[in-house]
């Protein structure tokens, strides 16, 4: 190549250059394909810790709670006891006719009680007898006395006079409020109010028995 053929065709790529440098300036130049779609990125690391928030607003004053206690309680034991005797035989018309001590284990129970053994009552008139338990020596109150009555109406006073029929008879009922500890039950005949009494007969021939149980008050 001649010196001037080389110089011509510097000066063409020059011009050229020139063109598209200026086609770009106006965006006259034509664009190419999208390029695929790179990969992601590795997850960045973790930024350093803010700073603590504000304390919040107290919250609305609650409800006043209810103190429950818990209790354990043992499980019941049975507690009786039975005094028995063979032909008692006891012709008193008042008065005790016999007791049986107990040991009572629970301040907040009940005694059950019962008599059972022959009675008997008799007289020319009309006559009322009244059988009945006391505790430590008081009737019981709680809630109200334990008893039993015969009554016998006024008849003639042959049939009255003869008639002597003895029957097995029981006393019975549960009594409250009662201390823990020894308890003399006793077993007492009286009168019924303003009746007269007749002749009376606990326990002839045969056994009398007084029982004595402790029971959980119920709730």
């Amino acid at each position: 190549r001649t010196l001037a053929r080389l110089a011509t065709e510097e000066n063409e790529v020059v011009c050229i250059a020139r063109h598209c440098l200026q086609d770009t300036q106006y965006s006259s130049c034509h664009q190419g394909p999208a390029g695929t779609t790179g990969r992601d990125g590795n997850p960045g690391v973790n930024g350093i810790p803010g700073i603590p928030g504000l304390p919040g607003r107290d919250g609305a004053k609650g409800e006043k709670g209810e103190c429950v206690t818990e209790r354990f309680e043992e499980p019941w034991k049975p507690n009786f006891k039975q005094c028995a005797w063979n032909s008692l035989n006891y012709g008193i018309d008042l008065g005790k006719i016999t007791e049986c001590t107990f040991t009572k284990q629970h301040a907040d129970s009940a005694l059950r009680v019962l008599f059972s053994g022959s009675l008997r009552l008799k007289c020319k008139t009309a006559c009322c007898q009244r059988w009945y338990f006391t505790f430590n020596g008081a009737e019981c109150a709680a809630p109200l006395p334990i008893e039993s009555i015969i009554y016998l109406d006024q008849g003639s006073p042959e049939f009255n006079s003869t008639i002597n029929i003895h029957r097995t008879t029981s006393v019975e009922g549960l009594c409250e409020g009662l201390r823990k500890g020894l308890v003399d039950v006793a077993l007492w005949v009286g009168t019924c109010g303003d009746y007269p009494h007749g002749d009376a007969s606990t326990g002839w021939n045969s056994v009398s028995r007084v029982i004595i149980e402790e029971l959980p008050l119920s709730s």
